[in-house]
């Protein structure tokens, strides 16, 4: 591999997900760029099924594209995202999740926008959630956010001061990745059954204040794929809390005035649930009513060590 034609690297992380990584990976695989000018890195993330077997297999059978396969032990997409960089060649970091399609021209629009926008610090683009079979009918957009779904804008914009690209649709620049020393493994995301989440935003922030600007692209799109059958109530709540989880960590190391103005914040983002919930009932959609609270109780539980 002539590793100076390489312009984007993939980093996948993956844990326990052998049944969708086919996909995402044949997706990277069907770009409708030249396979010399990109890698995808594959990071197994201590998955006990046969996640392992499939990349290999996967590798075996695409010897024209460079896909790379590793290990990372240590458990947490933190780690696993911070030890992909770590050996990727090119210039511009792209972050996956192992459920996500990417649209066939994704990484030449990425490409092309770095390019154009030479002032460009990162860039996130749009999630749209593959739900299976059918989107459940109590989801709403107020709790599709849980699972992935972004849609921030319909041209191409600069992130607003707090708003920033969600984890399985992100581009750094891989000096900028280096000058914030990469994502924080004290927030590392899903670790086992716990979640501590908000690395994401912690990472972009701490770009955000060294002055870098951050891109949207709404045609930078990946699907992300839903099971409806594991939105349980447990699952919903790890996600949501595991939001206010990390929120404790993050503003906690800043401060104990900005931890205390977070748990403010999360109080009247539950009201505005309430007034959200009635709205849904006066609509005629009830079913839609108790998840939009349940997010924001959870959230909060999370915020305050629950």
């Amino acid at each position: 591999m002539n590793k100076s034609k390489l312009e984007i690297s993939v980093v996948i992380c993956t844990y326990n997900r052998a049944l969708y990584l086919p996909a995402a990976l044949d997706s990277l695989y069907n770009q409708q760029i030249n396979k010399d000018s990109y890698e995808v890195i594959v990071v197994n993330n201590n998955s006990s099924d046969n996640t392992e077997s499939v990349c290999n297999h996967f590798i075996a059978s695409h010897t024209d594209a460079h896909f790379i396969y590793l290990n990372e032990p240590n458990q947490g997409a933190s780690f696993a995202r911070n030890t992909g960089a770590a050996i990727a060649q090119s210039p511009l970091l792209c972050f996956m999740d192992d459920d996500a399609i990417a649209h066939a021209n994704y990484l030449s629009l990425i490409i092309d926008f770095f390019k154009t926008h030479e002032d460009a610090g990162g860039l996130g683009g749009r999630i749209i959630p593959k739900y299976i079979p059918a989107e459940p009918v109590w989801m709403s957009h107020f709790v599709s956010s849980l699972v992935g779904n972004f849609d921030y804008s319909k041209e191409i914009t600069v992130f607003s001061p707090n708003k920033y690209p969600l984890e399985s649709n992100m581009i750094i620049k891989r000096e900028d990745f280096n000058l914030v020393n990469g994502f924080n493994t004290a927030l590392p995301g899903v670790k086992g059954t716990l979640r501590i989440g908000g690395e994401g935003k912690e990472f972009f922030l701490k770009l955000k204040a060294l002055g870098k600007t951050i891109y949207y692209h709404p045609a930078i799109i990946v699907d992300h794929v839903v099971e409806t059958q594991k939105l349980t109530p447990e699952y919903l709540y790890r996600v949501a809390s595991g939001i206010g989880r990390g929120e404790k960590v993050r503003t906690q190391s800043i401060s104990t005035k900005a931890y205390w103005s977070k748990v403010i914040e999360y109080l009247f983002k539950l009201g505005a649930s309430i007034v959200l919930a009635v709205g849904y009932l006066l609509q005629g959609y009830p079913s839609k009513m108790k998840p939009v609270i349940q997010f924001r109780i959870d959230a909060l539980k999370g915020l305050l060590g629950y």
